[in-house]
């Protein structure tokens, strides 16, 4: 597995070894051990698989009380998968960073809590999993305008994604620091 640092504290991306053949390939997703030694020391307790068709925006997503750490891959299509850094006392608040994930390149991400994460999916379908560190809470969820102009996250779409009532109630990042900082 190699482990490459982002721009972003704590932000990472992850490549498994991947052994393949005319059969096929195996790569393992995930081992406890290696991931705490070489990425950071979690427990995931909830994995969560999402599908979605080809320019559904999904987030940009937070929890406020239970923050989850999310490690995120593509098992089949590719999405533009996204990670603003939501810490209100980070240096890299309000910045964000952006990967290609696709069941093709096999890239993981890991998200430490406080990133909010968002993708956009740009195949004709995706199947998106991702492991967490906390539980999923509704009434925790946050919700960061996915075109905030302050942000600006290049988003490699040429028309309105599809976005869900969630998401088109998304509120500004500045609006988002108040909420966060009143915790």
């Amino acid at each position: 597995m190699k482990v490459i640092e982002t721009e972003l504290e704590g932000l990472k991306i992850i490549e498994p070894e991947v052994f393949g053949d005319d059969r096929g390939f195996f790569l393992e997703t995930f081992q406890q051990e290696r991931f705490n030694s070489l990425v950071a020391e979690r427990v995931f307790v909830q994995d969560n698989h999402s599908f979605s068709t080809k320019n559904i925006l999904r987030g940009i997503h937070l929890q406020k009380h239970l923050p989850q750490g999310k490690l995120v891959r593509v098992v089949e299509g590719e999405v533009f998968d996204v990670a603003v850094d939501l810490r209100p006392d980070s240096k890299t608040f309000g910045q964000w960073f952006g990967l290609v994930l696709s069941g093709e390149n096999k890239k993981q991400m890991w998200l430490p809590e406080g990133f909010g994460h968002g993708f956009l999916v740009m195949s004709e379908t995706a199947h998106f999993e991702y492991k967490c560190t906390s539980f999923y809470s509704p009434d925790d969820e946050l919700c960061m305008a996915w075109n905030d102009p302050t942000v600006s996250i290049d988003w490699p779409i040429h028309s309105c994604p599809v976005l869900s009532e969630k998401d088109q109630k998304g509120v500004k990042l500045i609006d988002l620091k108040k909420t966060l900082l009143d915790l």
